[in-house]
């Protein structure tokens, strides 16, 4: 009670002492009362206590609301009392107004008792089953008291939640409730859930999140829906943003086709209500996470491919068009443009004109509203970033070839020109970034927009793009129009020699420069002081000498002469350090609250940081050092254009090797199938064999039992001509074996010559490994020769045997010729078997033929092979030698380094010893230490570039 009173030390003591014995009174009757009704009164009474006396009830009753709960499940009204009363000693919610120090000390309340509800898991898992029941007066205050303990220790209670069986699985039946105000109270209870816990993320969408709440949208009216609409967007956001699974199954489960009615807005002039705006707004920004540059590449263009496909990004088309659309949403819906598509996209006017050249007239028209123009200036940004096609398209229309004579028609190039030469500084500024990003990374288009001529007045030459902005410089016109033409004239000459000899070809250029850094001007024009010193040192940096009278040292030696290099790069450290400058450095979008800090491009400042130290360096060099830096980027470029020559080299030998690897792969599957074939082809000779045996057997059989004189009497009486022709073929048999041998002979011959070729190697890593594997296959391929050669050689000592029988046979019937006596029976019996012989053979012959020309294709196929790996073998080599020259150039061109690191390292000794016996005379020496340690911060600075989100579309 000492504690209770030190907290509510704005009460008088009576009234408080007679509150706290009520409520102990109230805790007692509910502890140790037997009657339900007791028990149910007090604590109703304990819940109109709660919310004036909240600290009493929280610290007294705790504990005896949570045995209600655990106890009196069966009354429904007293576990909505008690549950009631909980949300109010937890909820930091206060319907009145009350002093800072007070909301401060209810929300360390509203933790403290968190804290004590939740060291008891049980209590939470208590909570999850009473929302099972059905019961308004259960559910809602159940609902709001889960809610509130998220929002009090909401990682805390998530993990709870997440361990608990069946956790979320109850907690997204809440959805489905037909009351809408436990429907409503579940989506927020859901936000709550599913915030920074990519866990239960995933398990809500699995438990069918997105199907209920697109319903949930779509019952309401979609954008015209109230709160509800919006407290399911944000949920929405909860389970997409960053979660590439959840992602992935919101697009696999056609759910994109389903936002497509939401941005059907019409065209409305009567106005937009403020949650309709909030509305599109979220919805907007759901599908800016689908498409976002963060995701994983193709889940971003998978996405977008299935919003072009069901006509989402059509309709965000004609919500641009549109009128009556406020100018945030036009925001927003710029930002989301596919590239090809919005290049094509024309806008719905009379004649219709693209959709680019009616945003920039909104641009460079003063009249339009400042946040419209940003945003039109952002999707011209967003559309030409990393879009060689698109800048090309661009300037292209500044171009005399494809500019419109007849006037009917105005270009996306005119209008730029014509707000980059306007009396509106804004315009002047918004025109000369886009055009300084449609010449962004693209030296093509900086040297054609060289070609660019206007004209002036009737009666004067034209004069060029390039000469138009430096003469709008020296006219002294306002700061926002001189920093943007400075701005595109740094961003056109950067990383450009031609366009900075066409600067410098005019020679009121450099004085105009070098008389603006020079003078002492106030705070607001040190800027462009600034800014001109980054553009003279971008025409130092990037100079290729070819103009005798500004080359690098000369325009060096102007400097210290007329500025001083100090104060030089003193002038050109006032853009880093200007205010403005961080601020646009730090997001790309173009987010000004007037138009007055409109100054800086994201982009630019990225430059900026690039070439700063750079320039400081080359300033500082001395006409030798440039002249050795030149000669060694003169030698590395050389040396790139050799390794670039001899990677194209290798890179096609690798193709070749790879085709030689396929045609030896067909081959070996020619092989196999010929190795079949032969198989099969021994299998028949077998067979044959089989045969001639089983014969020669029934042929014995008949000699016993009927006399076989009678035989051979037979076959040498009427088959003389059938045996002649035998021995005919079998005699072409063996000419055939012979020739086989002999071919078989030249592919061993062949093969021993492809495997010394392939042994001769060379020390390029990718052939060597390519040969060794052609030389396997080779090897493969003559162990399979190997064994065709000797199921031939079977083939003719079969042959042989057979021949021998016949040979047995013919003196047989040679012995038996007197023998006549049984002409008729066994000359049919005789002749029928010769007969098969015969057929036998003849098939025996024909299937040996086959074998041949397979033999002598494959033959033909090995010499082709052997060809190929011979001018393989000769490409390496040349290579090799080719290698072995450029290595001995790169070590000599290292030694050169060395010796010149030898003579600057000599240099140093020297000078340092030269202030040394200037210091002993006595005479001041200024130290350079400071100045190097700048020159190394500017070097780390650098390296460090923010990274690029405006390529999301």
């Amino acid at each position: 009670m000492n504690f209770l009173r030190g907290v509510m030390g704005g009460q008088s003591a009576g009234p408080q002492h007679t509150e706290a014995e009520t409520i102990q009174k109230l805790c007692d009757r509910v502890a140790s009362s037997t009657l339900l009704d007791d028990r149910r009164n007090a604590v109703r009474a304990l819940k109109s206590l709660s919310k004036k006396y909240r600290l009493e009830v929280g610290i007294q009753a705790m504990d005896h609301l949570i045995r209600v709960l655990q106890t009196d499940r069966s009354d429904s009204e007293i576990i909505g009392y008690a549950l009631d009363t909980l949300y109010n000693i937890i909820s930091n919610d206060e319907e009145e107004e009350v002093e800072e120090n007070s909301t401060r000390q209810s929300e360390d309340l509203g933790s403290q008792f968190t804290e004590i509800f939740i060291k008891q898991q049980e209590n939470v898992t208590l909570l999850l089953s009473l929302l099972e029941e059905f019961d308004f007066h259960v559910r809602w205050p159940g609902v709001k008291l889960l809610t509130s303990l998220l929002k009090q220790l909401g990682p805390q209670v998530q993990q709870i939640i997440l361990v608990s069986p069946m956790g979320v699985s109850r907690l997204m039946d809440l959805l489905a409730d037909s009351r809408e105000v436990i429907r409503n109270d579940g989506v927020l209870l859901l936000q709550a859930l599913t915030r920074s816990n990519g866990a239960i993320q995933k398990i809500v969408a699995f438990e069918n999140a997105f199907e209920r709440l697109l319903d949930i949208i779509t019952e309401e009216g979609n954008s015209d829906g109230g709160i509800v609409v919006e407290d399911c967007l944000l949920l929405l956001q909860n389970l997409l943003k960053n979660n590439n699974s959840n992602q992935n199954f919101f697009k696999e489960g056609s759910y994109i086709q389903r936002m497509k009615p939401w941005f059907e807005v019409g065209d409305e002039n009567s106005g937009w209500s403020a949650q309709k705006v909030t509305n599109l707004h979220l919805m907007l920004q759901l599908v800016r996470v689908l498409v976002s540059p963060t995701n994983p590449p193709g889940a971003t263009s998978s996405c977008q491919k299935a919003m072009f496909q069901c006509g989402l990004l059509q309709q965000l088309c004609t919500i641009l068009m549109a009128t009556g659309v406020p100018a945030d949403i036009l925001t927003e819906v710029k930002q989301m443009k596919s590239k090809d598509y919005f290049a094509s996209v024309n806008a719905p006017s009379n004649p219709p004109r693209p959709a680019i050249v009616v945003l920039l007239m909104s641009m460079v028209n003063e009249r339009q509203p400042f946040v419209l123009r940003c945003a039109v200036l952002y999707c011209f940004q967003c559309f030409l970033y990393k879009n060689q096609k698109g800048q090309g398209e661009i300037v292209s229309t500044l171009l005399p070839s494809t500019i419109d004579a007849t006037g009917n028609s105005v270009s996306a190039g005119q209008l730029l020109c014509g707000g980059l030469f306007s009396t509106d500084s804004l315009s002047n500024w918004c025109a000369a970034v886009a055009l300084a990003h449609a010449l962004q990374e693209n030296a093509t288009q900086k040297e054609q927009l060289l070609r660019v001529q206007l004209a002036t007045s009737i009666g004067n030459p034209p004069v060029s793009l390039l000469q138009q902005c430096t003469n709008i410089l020296s006219q002294g016109s306002k700061i926002q129009t001189r920093v943007g033409l400075l701005m595109l004239l740094c961003t056109w000459l950067s990383n450009c020699p031609i366009a900075v000899t066409h600067f410098l070809h005019n020679s009121a250029n450099v004085p105009f420069l070098t008389g603006q850094i020079a003078e002492n001007l106030g705070e607001e024009e040190q800027l462009v002081q600034g800014l001109c010193a980054l553009l003279l040192g971008i025409s130092i940096y990037f100079n290729d000498n070819s103009l005798e009278s500004y080359m690098k040292e000369k325009l060096k030696q102007l400097i210290e002469k007329r500025i001083g290099k100090e104060n030089f790069i003193e002038k050109l450290g006032f853009i880093s350090k200007h205010e403005l400058y961080s601020r646009a450095s730090q997001k790309p979008q173009p987010n000004f609250p007037s138009p007055e800090y409109m100054i800086f491009d994201h982009e630019f400042t990225k430059l900026v940081k690039e070439l700063e130290g750079v320039i400081t360096k080359a300033i500082y060099k001395s006409s030798e050092e440039d002249k050795k830096e030149e000669e060694v980027k003169k030698t590395l470029e050389q040396h790139d254009n050799i390794v670039t020559h001899y990677k194209n080299m290798i890179r096609e030998q690798d193709l070749q090797l790879e085709e030689l690897r396929q045609q030896v792969s067909t081959l070996k599957c020619q092989n196999e199938q010929l190795q079949t074939a032969v198989t099969q082809q021994v299998s028949q000779i077998q067979q044959h064999k089989d045969q001639y045996n089983l014969l020669k057997i029934q042929l014995g059989k008949d000699n016993q039992h009927q006399g076989s004189y009678s035989e051979g009497a037979q076959m040498n009486g009427i088959q003389p001509e059938e045996i002649s022709r035998l021995r005919e073929e079998i005699e072409e048999l063996k000419r055939n074996r012979e020739l086989l041998q002999s071919q078989l002979t030249e592919k061993d011959s062949v093969i021993e010559n492809l495997k010394s070729s392939q042994t001769s190697g060379t020390n390029e890593q990718s052939s060597a490994i390519a040969s060794a594997r052609d030389f396997e296959e080779v090897a493969e391929l003559k162990q399979e020769l190997a064994t065709l050669k000797s199921q031939l050689n079977s083939q003719s000592v079969e042959i042989t045997k057979l021949q021998t029988e016949k040979q047995e046979l013919l003196q047989k019937t040679e012995a038996f010729a007197k023998s006549a006596e049984i002409q008729g029976e066994s000359e049919t019996v005789i002749a029928t078997k010769t007969t098969d012989v015969e057929g036998r053979l003849s098939a025996l012959l024909q299937e040996t033929k086959e074998l041949k020309n397979e033999i002598k294709a494959l033959s033909e196929e090995r010499t082709a092979i052997k060809e190929q790996l011979d001018s393989s073998n000769s490409t390496i080599a040349i290579l090799q030698t080719e290698k072995d020259k450029l290595e001995l150039e790169i070590t000599d061109s290292k030694k050169e380094q060395d010796d010149l690191l030898v003579l600057l390292a000599d240099q140093d000794q020297k000078i340092l010893s030269l202030k040394n016996k200037l210091k002993d005379l006595g005479h001041p020496v200024e130290e350079e230490d400071e100045l190097e340690s700048g020159d190394q911060e500017d070097e780390d600075d650098e390296s460090e570039d923010p990274g690029k989100d405006l390529d999301h579309i």
